[in-house]
């Protein structure tokens, strides 16, 4: 079957068209909003730059998007609208599909001894908690061959599906300097990632392990009786997997990263838990950038502060303090 393929050239020129002057071209007006500009025909929609976002959906995003979306453009069309006509080459049939790699926990080392260094000293991660997901073979230490000789050690984060059996890992770097490896491990579920199953109708959601971990040395009091998730990224696959498999859960709580990305994810989560029917989803945010910077701060340690969305200033609305509902446990 026939497609239309476009250079990396023309994805990158796409991609980066200024949507005010594109809509302006296209005869839209459009009405100041602080930093933005906000579409007359439809008020929920603001540009900038390349980028818009829709605040009655929580959805946003670049060029190609906007015009496939509100000019109802297949994907080639709005590439072409975007090129000023300029079209893609059409081929005979569609490329090859890369065979989906089959999921396999990277080979262990014998010792935990930097796996523990790195998150009591570096990241302060309570020992109790650390060892609880230790002993249920949730994390453990990589040993992994590299081209220079010396093998990679990465704290590798388990997830098991349903019967036991591991379906997810993702790996984080133990080294100090730079931003530090973090990547799932090929061919896994995103469904089974790194999670801990309690008994009572809570559901707590997090972006990646290490603040699980930092959430849960913050709180301590009694945290095995509650469910926890690592997205492991954004995804909500993990997140509905949980409650399908426990109908008891009830309440979810998001606290995902206090950031842009952060903010953005939990409106869109909340949107997807309403349309299922979960209407108590409450928002946890950190009071710094993330649970690992707010163990820092308890710690007296700089924090990284916390970003706010340009666009999402009012999600304070649906913010609940930690003060209502945990009470802080440090190790």
């Amino acid at each position: 079957m026939p497609y239309t393929k476009f250079t990396e050239n023309q994805k990158q020129r796409a991609a980066s068209v200024d949507l005010e002057a594109f809509l302006l071209s296209q005869g839209e007006k459009l009405l100041p909003s602080g930093r933005e500009k906000r579409l007359a025909s439809n008020h929920s929609v603001t540009v900038r730059g390349n980028e818009w976002f829709d605040h009655a959906t929580k959805e946003g995003g670049g060029p190609v998007s906007f015009v496939q979306k509100f000019y109802g453009l297949s994907y080639p069309e709005a590439m072409t609208r975007l090129l000023n006509g300029e079209q893609g080459e059409i081929c005979s049939a569609p490329p090859k599909q890369k065979e989906k790699k089959e999921f396999q926990l990277p080979p262990k080392n014998d010792t935990m001894r930097r796996v523990y260094a790195y998150l009591l000293k570096q990241r302060l991660i309570s020992r109790s908690v650390l060892d609880a997901f230790v002993h249920a073979k949730l994390i453990y230490e990589s040993c992994e061959p590299s081209k220079g000789g010396n093998p990679y050690h990465n704290a590798v984060f388990v997830g098991l599906d349903e019967h036991g059996v591991p379906r997810h890992a993702h790996k984080r770097g133990l080294y100090s300097q730079g931003p530090g490896l973090k990547r799932n491990v090929g061919g896994c579920d995103a469904r089974y990632s790194f999670h801990h199953c309690g008994t009572s109708d809570r559901l707590y959601i997090f972006e990646a392990p290490v603040d699980l971990l930092s959430f849960l040395t913050l709180y301590q009091k009694d945290w095995q009786t509650h469910s926890y998730t690592a997205l492991c990224g954004t995804s909500e696959h993990a997140m509905l997997w949980m409650l399908e498999q426990n109908p008891n859960l009830r309440h979810v709580l998001l606290c995902l990263d206090h950031d842009e990305a952060g903010i953005e994810a939990s409106g869109r989560l909340t949107e997807i838990l309403h349309e299922r029917g979960y209407a108590s989803v409450t928002v946890l945010q950190p009071e710094y950038k993330d649970w690992n910077e707010d163990l820092k701060s308890a710690h007296s340690l700089p924090a990284l502060p916390a970003e706010e969305h340009p666009q999402l200033t009012d999600m304070d609305k649906t913010t609940k303090t930690l003060a209502e509902l945990l009470t802080p446990s440090y190790d």
